[in-house]
């Protein structure tokens, strides 16, 4: 599927996406520019509601991923990571259950960011491999942790999470055909992996069947969750719950694209990260024609003065990319 922001650039500014990162000066006299814009933003009633809601995986979710072949991200030590590639959705999207017409629309208009309507979550985004690279370098596990893969898309984060030790991972994407059609049979692509003995053939020779019984994935029923909807509903209903569930870590990639969203997901940091929490961002300095970037998400932290946000990784390719962390200042002192 060839995927694309629904938005024109210039092909001078397609120079400068290509092999330079936005002057400094210029992303300065921007942040001024919108400052207030996004304080009157933060304060106007939001003009579309996605409400959140909880999946729960089916026997029928197999037949999605019986007779698909996954391809592999390998990483340094990182285990591999089993994903359906984006190019099955457009190939098999007649035959799918697409509720929302994301799969259609993204045909369509042949592009991978529709407002309100689609957020990226088909596509795996540079950010996601950033931090599993950051995952892989650092030596880092999560044995006991519970960690939240925000706006998840393919869920690489969480199920590495889940591989190493995790003891809960919630899953979250802004759309249900997402998580009904790529997130939950990730999850169950790698617990197929990790199978072991389980799924080798017979001793007649034959080849183990790849459907395995739900009974078997009990265990994953316990430590997974799946949700959809915009930040904001899916921080009402956790909140709901009693009580409410605090993340130690939380994992995001490439969400800062869009002002809009920064009140909503600085709620969900704030709300739902636990005390000595981290969360781990990855994105880029700029995200033209959208708006966003780390630069105006910074100004935005510092003004709200919960999190300390700190560099921990930039990588020069074309446009400039980043990992950060936040964590609480209250934490901190």
């Amino acid at each position: 599927m060839a995927f694309s922001f629904n938005f024109n650039i210039s092909s001078q500014l397609k120079q400068s996406c290509n092999n330079d990162t936005l002057d400094e000066k210029e992303e300065n006299e921007n942040q001024d520019t919108t400052k207030n814009q996004s304080k009157a933003k933060e304060t106007s009633a939001p003009k579309k509601v996605k409400e959140a809601q909880e999946h729960k995986y089916t026997p029928d979710l197999f037949s999605h991923i019986e007779n698909s072949v996954p391809e592999t991200v390998t990483i340094g030590a990182l285990p591999p990571l089993l994903y359906l590639n984006e190019s099955v959705f457009e190939q098999t999207a007649p035959e799918r259950d697409d509720a929302e017409k994301v799969l259609s629309q993204t045909i369509t208009q042949n592009s991978d960011l529709i407002t309100g309507v689609y957020e990226g979550g088909l596509k795996i985004w540079e950010g996601t491999h950033d931090l599993l690279e950051y995952v892989d370098d650092e030596g880092k596990t999560f044995s006991g942790k519970r960690v939240l893969d925000l706006g998840c898309g393919a869920g690489l984060l969480g199920i590495l999470a889940l591989k190493r030790g995790a003891s809960k991972v919630h899953f979250q994407d802004y759309n249900s055909t997402v998580i009904e059609q790529l997130t939950i049979p990730n999850v169950f692509l790698n617990c197929e992996e990790e199978g072991g003995d389980e799924n080798k053939g017979d001793e007649d020779g034959s080849p183990a069947p790849k459907r395995r019984s739900m009974e078997k994935n009990l265990t994953l029923a316990d430590r997974c969750s799946f949700f959809s909807g915009d930040w904001v509903s899916f921080l009402t209903l956790i909140q709901s719950q009693d009580p409410t569930l605090k993340y130690d870590l939380i994992f995001t990639s490439e969400t800062i694209y869009n002002t809009d969203y920064y009140p909503s997901l600085h709620a969900v940091f704030h709300k739902l990260l636990s005390e000595h929490g981290v969360v781990y961002l990855a994105t880029k300095s700029h995200y033209f024609g959208v708006g966003g970037g780390l630069y105006l998400f910074e100004r935005f932290v510092e003004e709200k003065n919960v999190f300390q946000i700190k560099s921990l990784r930039e990588l020069d390719q074309g446009l400039k990319r980043h990992i950060v962390s936040l964590r609480f200042k209250k934490s901190l002192s």
